[in-house]
Formats: C-alpha cells, structure tokens, sequence
C-alpha cells in the first residue's frame, strides 16, 4: 500500500499530461497504422508523422487560443494604465441607449469623466490588486500549461512507439481482474474514448472555422481573440454561441442587420 501510494504521489504532477496523451493515441492509433503501412512497416517513421500531426491539429489550437487571450488580458493592462494616466472620456451616445441601465450608467461615467484621473483612480484601486492577482495567475498558468503540452507530446511519442505492449499490460490487467468481461471493457473503453475524443476536438475545429469565418467576413473587431474563445468554449461542450450571440447583438445594434443575419 506504502509503494502504490508513493508511485502516485511521484506521478501527480504527470496525470495531466498522462491522460491527455492516452487521450490522443487511442483516438489517433488507426491512424499511426496506416502510416506505418504507408512508411514500410517502419514505426519510428510512423511515430515523426503522428506527433508531428498531434502537434498540428490537438496542441497548436490550444497555443494559439491561450496566447491570444493572454496577450489580450495585457492588453487590458494597458488600457486601464492609459485611462488612469488621462482620465476618462466622455461616454458616447449608444450608452445612453442601453435598456434599462443606459442613463445610470452615462450619469456614472459622466462623473468619472468630470473628476479626471483621480476620480477613475478611486474607482479603480478598489479591484487593482485582484486585477494584478488575476493577471499573474494567467501568465503563470500560461507556463505551466506550455509544460503540460510538452509533457503531452513526449508521452504520446512513446505511447506510438510502444503501444501493443501498454495495451497488452492493461488487457493483462483487466483480465486479472474481470476475465473476458473485463478485457470487453477496456476495448469498449477504447472505442469510447476514440469516438468522443475525435468528436468533440473535430468539433471544435470546425465551429471553430465557421464561426470565425463568418466574423471575418462581418468585419468583426478581435476576430482572433472570438475565434480563441469560440474553439475554447467547444472543447468545454458549451458550443460557440456564448460568443456569436452577443456579437450578432452587437452587429444588429450598430445597424448592420445583414451581416448579423449571416
């Protein structure tokens, strides 16, 4: 019991990565044999191809999603320095139009307009320091997720190359512990995780394409930030509308009405 517990206390920090690579080479393993059959029968060729393919379709999306959204938190960091350092501007006339909170919200930003940098400062330094919190929490886990995905990359090349024997341990396993029903268990595992896995990461792709091809084509502002968060929101299973939504309100708002449409 002293030695299972140890083991898994070691490989915590690894779990992650452990479990995201298992992930990836059950769903993606038929395609590592029809590139081993297209290489000769050669599995180191096999293996370049697929990790190389699991860095372009599973790890790049994620990158690029965690970095537009961090270098668009920084560049809120400068916006509020920029206001703090010259004060607020009058607030434009489409706030007053906001139902039901516009004319409190105009008074409010009238009278932070009115007091210069120092009014906005009072306001501000109340959520400054969890603003700075939040700030270094995200640059730091934008770290240890960039180790997370390395992890990933290097345990799923090993998973390729070695892969019947892990998967004959965990039959072994399995049949130690249930017979036929638990090998039929694992294989159903197996089928289960490649089915779910393929749909929801294709998934995500795609809405993700469509999705930030329609704001491109509406000349939506941040379309890289949306498109992050859209791709985001569909790994979680949320789909993309907690993004389109409100954009297509705001498009409808400002008057464009066919590109809302579309």
């Amino acid at each position: 019991a002293l030695l299972i517990a140890g083991s898994l206390w070691t490989l915590f920090p690894f779990l992650g990565a452990l479990i995201w690579a298992t992930t990836i080479v059950i769903a993606t393993w038929p395609l590592l044999l029809r590139a081993e059959r297209w290489a000769g029968g050669r599995r180191s060729v096999a293996t370049a191809l697929l990790t190389i393919a699991m860095l372009a379709i599973f790890i790049v999306p994620f990158g690029l999603a965690i970095g537009v959204l961090v270098q668009s938190a920084s560049e809120g960091v400068d916006l509020v320095k920029n206001l703090v350092t010259q004060g607020l501007s009058p607030p434009p006339t489409w706030v007053h139009k906001v139902p039901v909170i516009g004319s409190k919200l105009t008074e409010r930003w009238q009278e932070l307009a009115a007091g210069g940098p120092e009014a906005l400062t009072s306001f501000l330094r109340p959520y400054a320091r969890s603003a700075a919190n939040w700030v270094v929490s995200v640059t730091g886990g934008l770290g240890g997720t960039a180790l997370h995905f390395l992890l990933t990359i290097v345990i799923a090349a090993i998973l390729y190359a070695n892969g019947e024997a892990a998967a004959k341990g965990v039959l072994a396993f399995a049949h130690r512990l249930g017979g036929e029903r638990g090998e039929r268990t694992i294989r159903l595992a197996g089928q289960s995780i490649r089915g779910v896995a393929l749909g929801v990461i294709v998934t995500a792709l795609v809405e993700s394409i469509i999705g930030g091809l329609g704001l491109w084509l509406a000349g939506v502002p941040r379309t890289a930030l949306l498109v992050a968060l859209i791709f985001v929101f569909a790994v979680a299973q949320l789909g993309p509308l907690p993004v389109l939504v409100p954009v297509v309100i705001w498009l409808f708002w400002s008057g464009n009405v066919l590109w809302g449409v579309i």
